[in-house]
Order: structure tokens, then sequence, then C-alpha cells
């Protein structure tokens, strides 16, 4: 199977992260974690097992996903950025990486997923 596949998600809408663990199931992928906001992610990583992420750029509380970002390019782990549109900006240390846009489709996860590996 090509790519990644155990993932973290990162994500604070709870109905997007169902249907984002939804999507992993039905690719034959394995959750590594789920997590909605930065303290939470960076814990999953530290204790291993993922081999990518898909993470939502702006998180509640206006909240963003910059710090887990960093860490997992630190690691070298990669990951998918996930946006709700134009509205994003993304942090000029990942503007090489994948986006994912919302809304997702499953397609468009796998897509982005089989890019990684």
């Amino acid at each position: 199977m090509p790519g990644p596949h155990n993932i973290l998600i990162v994500e604070d809408e709870p109905l997007i992260a169902m249907m984002l663990e939804d999507f992993l199931e039905m690719l034959d992928r394995q959750l590594a974690g789920s997590a909605d906001n930065v303290a939470a992610a960076l814990d999953l990583i530290a204790a291993g097992g993922i081999d990518a992420a898909i993470l939502d750029v702006n998180l509640r509380g206006g909240e963003q996903s910059w710090p887990i970002a960093d860490k997992l390019a630190e690691l070298g782990i990669p990951f998918v950025l996930a946006t709700g549109g134009s509205g994003d900006s993304v942090a000029e240390a990942h503007r090489d990486r994948p986006v994912l846009s919302k809304p997702f489709t499953m397609d468009a996860v796998e897509k982005a997923l089989d890019a990684l590996g």
C-alpha cells in the first residue's frame, strides 16, 4: 500500500475529525491518535507511532497548529495541512507542505496521504 499507515489527526471540529477517522478506516489506514489542540497533539507525537499527520491549520480559541507542524518537521514525519479556504494563511516555514482543502472528500484524503509516502 502506498503512503503512510499510522495517521495522527489534529482537528478541533468533532464531526470533521470523525469523518476523517471513517475515511482512514475505509482507506485501510490506522488512526494513530486524534487531538483538538496543540498540547494534546504534541503529547501524542511524543508517544510515538505516527507515520504522518493531517493538521487543521486553525484550531479552537485562536490556536494554530504551527507548533505541531514544527515538531513533525523536526522529527521528519510528513504531514498535510487542512484549511478551510483562502482565509487560512500558511506559515512561511510550511508553505511547501501539501494542502487539503475543506470540505474533504475521501478521494482527496487518499491522494494527499499517498503523496506523503
